[in-house]
């Protein structure tokens, strides 16, 4: 046993620092960014948020917006062959599916699954996703996959060290996904011990992938949109969100409805009076390692396994365009605060203060 006791920060742990810029509008900087990478020959220009692939966020619906916005989808693993396959080619009428990912495990039949989308050449991005990074059977799959399909993009995860991003990227990845426990529906910490925090993965996961001539996409724990700014600017070359974009008209999860008493009152007549109700709506949002996702898509939880997340309700906020737009605001806005004109260009131009408190809520959160 050994401890490792350098400081280790999470994204309300810092502040961007402002700097002295010759940008004089959020209109004069470029959220567009064009990647390469190191094993698919391909280039794409897009914004690097991608909508993680969970049940409730990985949807046709979530990556049709996203797509207008020039961000990623990496739809969930639940769909099946035909349900992607039918989409693809509906989506591929009217876009390329370059912003799409599709999603696999590393079982036979998720290989088997996989061959059977890919095989139709309407899409060639796959997000490898298991909840261990460490496991010798990603590195094997990965290989796998690379040796199948050569010119594919493929991202792969999770992990937190540097040292396993370098051996996943010289397996055949071309980004790494990190964060392990990071997410809003995430209970991995508090069941195994196991984890880091998200900006100190970020900043060595994004140092050992460059050296190496691959990318990190950070996978959990921003909150708001100044959490993605914080991402990029610590390294991160694409930012996957979950419960920033749940709750939605075009997630999925249950949607309910539920009243509320009020202080207010309702005169029935002169000496009778009722207390008002409001109605308000939530849609459900859950881990994929959670019990009620075990039960919803993998036909129960293994009597060897343990429930590794949570269910919540989340107040539904209707369509998601005003939710993306508020993120790429929050970019546009940051670029100019730190003097970044190009989205590669905000870790060079940033500086951060380590603090105790980032926000005032003494009037409680945003509503």
């Amino acid at each position: 046993m050994r401890i490792q006791d350098d400081i280790q920060l999470d994204y309300c742990d810092v502040l961007l620092r402002p700097k002295r810029s010759a940008l004089a509008s959020r209109s004069q900087v470029d959220i567009i960014r064009e990647y390469s990478f190191r094993w698919c020959p391909r280039t794409l220009k897009a914004t690097g948020v991608i909508a993680a692939n969970m049940f409730t966020t990985g949807t046709f619906e979530i990556a049709r917006e996203m797509q207008k916005q020039q961000l990623f989808t990496a739809l969930h693993k639940h769909y099946t062959a035909d349900e992607l396959i039918a989409f693809l080619k509906e989506n591929a009428k009217n876009n390329n599916n370059d912003l799409i990912f599709v999603s696999s495990g590393v079982s036979e039949a998720d290989f088997e699954k996989l061959s059977t989308v890919m095989k139709t050449g309407l899409v060639q991005n796959i997000c490898i996703d298991v909840a261990n990074g460490y496991s010798p059977y990603l590195l094997d799959y990965i290989k796998k996959v690379r040796q199948t399909w050569p010119e594919s993009l493929i991202m792969a995860g999770n992990v937190v060290t540097g040292d396993m991003c370098e051996d996943l990227i010289l397996n055949g990845a071309d980004i790494v996904k990190v964060g392990i426990g990071p997410g809003s529906v995430c209970t991995t910490r508090k069941l195994t011990g196991v984890g880091r925090p998200q900006f100190s993965t970020v900043i060595e996961c994004a140092d050992a992938a460059h050296g190496v001539g691959g990318m990190v996409c950070a996978d959990g724990g921003c909150t708001v949109p100044g959490d993605v700014c914080k991402s990029f600017c610590a390294g991160a070359d694409f930012v996957m969100l979950g419960g920033m974009l749940a709750g939605h008209q075009e997630s999925a999860g249950e949607l309910s409805t539920k009243s509320f008493q009020t202080n207010e009152v309702d005169m029935i007549d002169d000496k009778t009076c009722a207390i008002k109700l409001e109605q308000r709506q939530f849609k459900k949002f859950y881990g994929m390692s959670s019990e009620y996702a075990q039960e919803a898509h993998y036909g129960g939880m293994k009597k060897y396994r343990a429930s590794e997340g949570k269910v919540v309700e989340i107040p539904f906020r209707g369509p998601i365009e005003n939710t993306l737009l508020a993120i790429l605001g929050g970019l546009r806005s940051c670029m100019t605060y730190i003097g970044a004109r190009r989205l590669k260009d905000m870790p060079k131009c940033a500086t951060f203060y380590r603090v105790n408190r980032q926000l005032n809520n003494i009037f409680g959160e945003e509503k």
